[in-house]
């Protein structure tokens, strides 16, 4: 009894279980009934082992046992298993007022330029070449004119390997005191030029700065600088590098040395990853637009593997010099007022007015504080931000002169057709210096020029070339006010073609400068000018005047090709008219002659002069 109770156990227990075994949905014939698969058939849905799962592994189903019934693929229907361990997400961690307040930390400038070079030029290694010596020239080109000095500036360009050269540009400028060296090369936003209002080159104090971080980041060496300020005195040889999570210079090396053959002057050498090419967007172009603009300048440019380029000064005289300025109320903001008023050491508001901006008389003060209802002998640091505004809305409603224009130092239109005649030899010139006008309280005046015909290609767009304070702007042409003044011209009523949109077609090149206190760009880079009212009226003011020209001049050629093809006409048949005169007329051969001698003259002087 107790064996067969024992046998008895033993078969259930080799009999599976029926409420184990999952229910089969099958691939095909929708709406019928699912039956159970075999056991054999569904041997691939055995469980996976726990190991298996924990290293994320598949297992693959054996193969059907010889002889059984295949089936269609089937859907296995089963309770899903919990995920593993391992592959469940960790509770969000949430940060709170403490944890945030930890993370904030001060940006440094160089820090944040160091991420968004591209907001300096730095964008592509043919830019970051043509950026660096751009920043350079124009140091050196202001630090001479503001010595009195004519500029004599050597670039040299050598490459070290296929993506990397070492420039160097040199100058015959007063130097730069061996103090000051470390702030001027290793520090951003730190310059003489940022306050003053007076036509300048430089405005921000980061170029040359900038173009000796961007070296440093893609070479790692520092930037070499020797410098000498007098003839007595021995030259300061500084290696520097900057230290961009603080905007601090660091000093790499410092040493005294005898420069042979320089009395006075500086040398910048930074070596940077780069690409040297040739075009209109090159440093080669730059370089000889700089010269188109500077003609008191002599420049000696050494391309990689090339002979030395000289562009010899086209006169002797330095440009004016411009003067500096005090501000216009009428370019004043609120908040800059404010802070004025807080930072002057005048005693009483009619004398802050007075001294601290141009165009204002004593009696022009009284009216503007009469208008705010503030009294003349009251301290400009009691004023409070009512006054303040009060005073503001008074300035703008008063009526001031223009500011003074001797802060500006525009190339004038002489020189202007000298370098165009000294690069261009074509038919025709034409040169337009408009009257100083303001924009936001700012002096600045627009200045055009033009050279049309000779051997210029006449079925391809002019050749434009843009200018702020003798700058050559060779990026963002179409983001440019000067771009845009240019195309909404109408040079059709001057005689070239032009489509909609586009600028003009025919065999010319178009100068166009601006020289301002300060030149509106529409970012860091210094690549083109916004777009002010008044800046394009008078930037289209002096187009339409060369125009007006052109067009003149363009018409009375056609006028004289005209006039050519007839009398040629009519030279050709005048022998033949003296031919059939003297048989009508029984003529002799003198009298024959005569006639077509006459004839020829009458022609000669009905010429248009």
């Amino acid at each position: 009894m107790a064996a067969r109770s024992a046998a008895a156990r033993k078969s259930k227990a080799a009999k599976p279980s029926s409420k184990r075994a999952p229910r089969v949905v099958p691939g095909k014939g929708k709406g019928k009934k699912s039956k159970r698969a075999p056991q054999e058939e569904l041997s691939f849905l055995d469980p996976v082992s726990d190991e298996s799962e924990d290293n994320g592994l598949e297992t693959s189903a054996p193969a059907t046992k010889r002889g059984a019934r295949s089936a269609a693929p089937a859907l296995v229907e089963e309770e899903p298993s919990p995920a593993p361990a391992s592959s469940r997400s960790a509770p969000r961690a949430v940060a709170t007022a403490a944890t945030m307040a930890k993370a904030q930390r001060e940006i440094s400038v160089s820090d944040f330029f160091t991420k968004n070079r591209h907001l300096l030029g730095f964008d592509n290694p043919v830019k970051a070449l043509l950026t660096a010596i751009k920043e350079a020239v124009d140091n050196s080109l202001d630090a001479c004119e503001e010595a009195g000095i004519l500029p004599d500036i050597q670039v040299e360009i050598k490459d070290l390997a296929e993506d990397r050269y070492r420039i160097a540009v040199q100058d015959n400028g007063p130097g730069i005191v061996g103090a000051q060296v470390p702030r001027v090369f290793g520090q951003l936003l730190y310059g003489s030029k940022f306050h003053r209002l007076r036509q300048s080159r430089g405005q921000q104090g980061i170029g040359i700065s900038a173009a000796g971080m961007y070296g440093q980041l893609t070479t790692g060496k520092p930037v070499v600088i020797t410098s000498r300020v007098a003839r007595k005195q021995p030259a300061h040889h500084f290696e520097i590098q900057i230290d961009t999570r603080r905007n601090t210079p660091v000093v790499v090396a410092d040493k005294v040395l005898e420069w042979e053959g320089v009395d006075h002057g500086t040398r910048v050498e930074i070596e940077l990853e780069a690409t040297y090419r040739k075009g209109p967007k090159s440093v080669d172009a730059y370089l000889d637009q700089t010269a188109l603009a500077n003609p008191h300048l002599r420049l000696s440019y050494t391309p990689p593997k090339e002979e030395a380029v000289v562009y010899e000064r086209a006169t002797k005289e330095l440009p004016k010099e411009p003067l500096e300025i005090q501000p216009h109320p009428h370019g004043v903001e609120l908040g800059m007022l404010m802070r004025m008023l807080s930072e002057t050491k005048a005693r009483n508001i009619k004398a802050f007015l007075t001294g601290e901006f141009s165009r204002v008389s004593p009696k022009v003060a009284s009216e503007i504080l009469a208008q705010a209802k503030i009294g003349e002998s009251a301290s400009p640091g009691r004023v409070h931000r009512n006054d303040a505004e009060s005073l503001f809305r008074a300035i703008g409603n008063t009526k001031l002169m223009a500011p003074p224009t001797n802060c500006l130092a525009p190339i004038g239109e002489e020189l202007l057709l000298a370098a165009l005649k000294r690069q261009f030899p074509v038919a025709f010139y034409a040169a337009s210096t408009r009257s100083p006008a303001v924009y936001r309280g700012n002096p600045f005046q627009v200045e055009v020029a033009l050279a049309y015909g000779g051997s210029l290609p006449g079925d391809e767009p002019v050749t434009l070339f843009r200018f702020a304070n003798r700058v050559p702007l060779l990026y963002q042409g179409g983001a440019c006010s000067m771009t845009k003044a240019v195309v909404d011209t109408s040079w059709r009523t001057y005689q070239l073609q032009q489509s909609k949109g586009a600028l003009p077609l025919g065999p010319m090149v178009l100068l166009v400068h601006i020289a301002s206190v300060w030149v509106p760009f529409t970012s860091e880079s210094k690549e083109a000018i916004a777009h002010y009212p008044e800046i394009l009226r008078e930037l289209k003011l002096a187009l339409q005047d060369c125009g007006r020209r052109l067009g003149v001049f363009i018409r009375r050629g056609a006028r004289e090709k005209e006039a050519e093809r007839k009398r040629s006409y009519i030279e050709k048949y005048i022998p033949h008219v003296g031919i059939a005169l003297r048989e009508i007329l029984s003529l002799s051969e003198g009298e024959e002659k005569k006639i077509v001698t006459t004839l020829k003259d009458t022609l000669e002087r009905s010429r248009i002069p």
